[in-house]
């Protein structure tokens, strides 16, 4: 394991997270910068707003930032779902919401330049990371300072994700021991992996107020002062 000081750990000036929230996603909903999600993944078109802008092929897109659009694509062939054309009786993409960027025109056109190589849809160039299908909350609580955040983050986010998460309250994060009821957490492990389970769903089945209830994990300030 990389070491940054005396603690040991990934190197957070190249650490990509794998995981981001709906309401992640949903706060980068402007052509300048536009996030959506589909099929599980989250996509930056944000270099695709800025090369097509002033394109009316573009608003359709610019119209669903910071949204998930899986109900365009269909998720066995993860292209967008198709249709018997009316006009023409040709298969072609379905858009009900206007045609955009990449997709051909109903009929023939002399001016639609198909020289762009692959859909913006296809392949993996504007992938982020994956959408987390499940979030549930957090709280962190300083014992240094006594301070407390609560973080939403993924079910499946590793202890690490999570502390990379922290860093915009507290830029020392990784000088600290994380524990939960007294125990050291495994930092390379899920909450639910480090025995902090998501009782939510049964405080909600019970008519309880989870969020009265949130697990906390507690740090403890080690004496390497590491800024991340």
């Amino acid at each position: 394991m990389p070491r940054r000081g005396l603690v040991a750990g990934p190197d957070f000036e190249y650490f990509q997270r794998r995981y981001f929230t709906p309401a992640e996603v949903a706060q980068h909903n402007q052509p300048e910068d536009l996030w959506v999600s589909y099929l599980g993944n989250v996509y930056d078109l944000t270099p695709l707003a800025q090369e097509y802008k002033g394109d009316l092929l573009l608003k359709p897109i610019v119209g669903v930032a910071g949204q998930d659009i899986s109900h365009w694509f269909d998720p066995d062939t993860r292209d967008i779902r198709k249709h018997i054309d009316p006009l023409t009786g040709c298969l072609r993409y379905r858009t009900p919401w206007g045609r955009f960027l990449h997709v051909p025109p109903q009929l023939p056109r002399s001016d639609w330049a198909n020289d762009f190589g692959k859909p913006w849809w296809q392949g993996s160039r504007y992938e982020v990371g994956r959408l987390s299908a499940k979030t549930r909350n957090i709280r962190i609580i300083n014992t240094l300072t006594s301070q407390e955040h609560t973080l939403e983050v993924g079910a499946l986010e590793s202890m690490w994700e999570i502390l990379h998460r922290y860093l915009l309250y507290n830029a020392h994060a990784a000088s600290y021991t994380w524990k939960y009821e007294g125990k050291k957490l495994n930092m390379d492990y899920t909450l639910e992996e480090n025995g902090i389970r998501d009782e939510e769903g049964e405080f909600d089945r019970l008519g309880m107020d989870g969020a009265r209830c949130t697990p906390a994990v507690l740090l403890y300030f080690s004496d390497d002062l590491t800024e991340l």
